[in-house]
């Protein structure tokens, strides 16, 4: 009997991107259930020690496993589902786990990055963002038996479904102002486009997922909410795609 699965989402959050993806990727049925982190249904603060998306309710032969955590997510999906999207070889596959908790890094960056509250920090965090997209370029400069657009070459893997939900952050913000966080990038810069593409990042949300972040952006005590607040005041044209 095939086990039931039901991905515990909210509509901004990147982490329920990651997992989505994956279970797109793998070709596996999943219903979704989106809920709102800012009035809580009991029995998801009942369900979550953390009290954070995403879960993944798992039935299985009558009983049900809650499986939270996202990273959790991706390898339990591995372990118990077809289609890997991990390397085969243990030494591949642990420097695509490294490269996974750097892609979270960047999500807490991003994070530092929407809410500093003054010009001075919101600048300070965008250099730092700008370096850690260095790094990344770097790596992937580095790895010479790269030839594709993917971050293993011509084979989708987790990081991919990991940094696909970072770059589309960038979507909106370049529709704020030019931050160049990309710039000089361009193995990065490619990456984000064949990612844009792919169908399982672009189903990861709903169609109105730009609108909803840029309100989310906008309603924050931040400087881009300020930003925000003085591209609408002037009617400036949307930024164009770095």
């Amino acid at each position: 009997m095939t086990d039931k699965l039901i991905l515990v989402s909210h509509h901004l959050c990147p982490y329920v991107q990651r997992a989505a993806i994956s279970l797109t990727e793998k070709g596996v049925p999943f219903e979704r259930v989106t809920i709102d982190l800012a009035n809580k249904p009991a029995w998801f603060t009942a369900m979550s020690p953390l009290g954070k998306v995403p879960l993944l309710r798992v039935q299985h032969e009558g009983e049900e496993t809650v499986i939270f955590e996202s990273t959790v997510i991706l390898e339990f999906l591995e372990e118990t589902q077809a289609n890997p999207l991990h390397p085969a070889d243990p030494y591949t596959r642990a420097r695509h786990r490294a490269w996974i908790e750097y892609g979270s890094a960047i999500l807490n960056a991003i994070g530092r990055f929407y809410s500093a509250p003054t010009e001075a920090i919101f600048h300070a965090e965008s250099k730092a963002l700008a370096a850690m997209f260095d790094r990344l370029e770097t790596e992937l400069a580095d790895d010479i038996s790269r030839a594709g657009p993917w971050f293993a070459g011509q084979r989708f893997s987790l990081v991919d479904a990991v940094y696909g939900p970072i770059f589309r952050y960038l979507d909106t913000f370049d529709r704020i102002g030019e931050f160049g966080m990309l710039s000089e990038k361009p193995l990065v810069q490619a990456w984000r486009k064949a990612l844009s593409e792919r169908q399982s990042v672009k189903d990861a949300v709903t169609s109105d997922y730009p609108l909803r972040l840029h309100a989310f952006l906008q309603a924050k005590s931040s400087y881009l909410s300020e930003l925000i607040r003085r591209n609408a005041a002037t009617s400036l044209p949307l930024a164009r795609s770095a």
